[in-house]
């Protein structure tokens, strides 16, 4: 293998592993605010949960079309498995997305008779966040393969472990949107996400503790991964951390005057658990089946393709900064973008 054929798929990895990171974690707090939608009933609290998140939301998906269209034009053969063995739960997450989508628009026209579309905010944002969670489930257990093609059944994914993971996720999406909750805004509503992100905060701790054990117990590739010596010494501060980020991050929502810290630490929570998926699947694209070489294009496309992504990619992180710092400090009612 030539050194060109062996970078670019690294190069590849690692702007896929970007922007699958960026959407789950700018997103994710979007996604979550829809969880927490049906639990706060009075009118004038859910204008100011969505003003939160206006100017925001619609860029977010950016970087999933990048992550999408990225796996398609960099690495074929990964996004052809992927889409044979999980199309049903990517499809109904996609789906779900769009009809959050509407429903964010359509609310405010809406008013006052716009129940329908609250409701349609918030189940749309359950289901995308609970679809997401069975993909990831479904991908860490494993895709049956045969010559690098798709081997298995239509409803293979749907086991207790990548069901398990929906439901994980709908915690760690609730925890950013109440932790964004309490940066974002002050007074009752502040209070109701600080009791909330408690409840939350919790809950994920449980759901990465289980989904940790599990994990290994199922797939002995990665128990030897982590539990090996001398690996189980050198990869023990992904979890010393994470309980540090989740002890800072319990500060933070006790703690009035410490809002960005309990944000700031749900986001460094994720970030760890995205370390720990590095260190599971590496060098697997496409866990347990393909590697990144083996699922990559033709050297000739990889080298064409990041041209533009390199241009593009530092505009939209600027323009995504110049937002957050546009829209900065706290919304209150009868404020926002809408």
């Amino acid at each position: 293998m030539d050194t060109l054929a062996y970078a670019l798929p690294l190069i590849w990895a690692a702007i896929l592993a970007t922007a699958v990171t960026l959407y789950v974690i700018l997103d994710g707090f979007g996604l979550g605010l829809g969880i927490l939608f049906h639990f706060e009933r009075r009118e004038s609290q859910r204008d100011v949960i969505m003003n939160t998140i206006a100017p925001f939301w619609d860029g977010n998906q950016t970087w999933l079309v990048l992550g999408g269209g990225g796996l398609l034009a960099a690495f074929p053969k990964a996004y052809g498995l992927v889409m044979s063995g999980l199309y049903i739960p990517i499809i109904v997450m996609l789906l779900a997305l769009v009809f959050r989508g509407v429903a964010f628009e359509f609310r405010w026209v809406a008013k006052p008779r716009q129940e329908f579309w609250d409701l349609a905010f918030s189940w749309g944002a359950v289901v995308a966040t609970f679809a997401q969670g069975v993909v990831l489930g479904g991908l860490l257990q494993g895709l049956s393969t045969e010559g690098g093609h798709f081997a298995g059944g239509t409803f293979d994914w749907l086991t207790p472990f990548s069901l398990f993971c929906g439901i994980s996720l709908l915690a760690g999406y609730a925890l950013l949107g109440t932790t964004w909750l309490i940066y974002k805004t002050d007074g009752d509503l502040q209070e109701w996400a600080r009791d909330s992100a408690k409840i939350a905060l919790l809950a994920m701790l449980a759901a990465m503790a289980i989904v940790s054990l599990w994990t290994p117990y199922s797939v002995p590739r990665i128990a030897e991964r982590w539990f090996m010596w001398p690996n189980f010494l050198i990869f023990a501060p992904v979890p010393l951390l994470s309980l540090y980020a989740a002890w800072r991050c319990w500060q933070g929502i006790e703690n009035i005057g410490k809002d960005a810290e309990a944000f700031l630490s749900a986001v460094a929570l994720f970030l760890l658990g995205f370390v720990g998926l590095l260190i599971s699947n590496v060098p697997y694209l496409v866990p347990g089946a393909l590697t990144a070489w083996e699922s990559a294009a033709a050297p000739r496309s990889q080298l064409f393709m990041p041209v533009g992504t390199l241009i593009m990619l530092p505009i939209i992180l600027g323009y995504t900064i110049f937002v957050y710092w546009t829209f900065r400090g706290k919304v209150r009612a009868g404020e926002g973008y809408h």
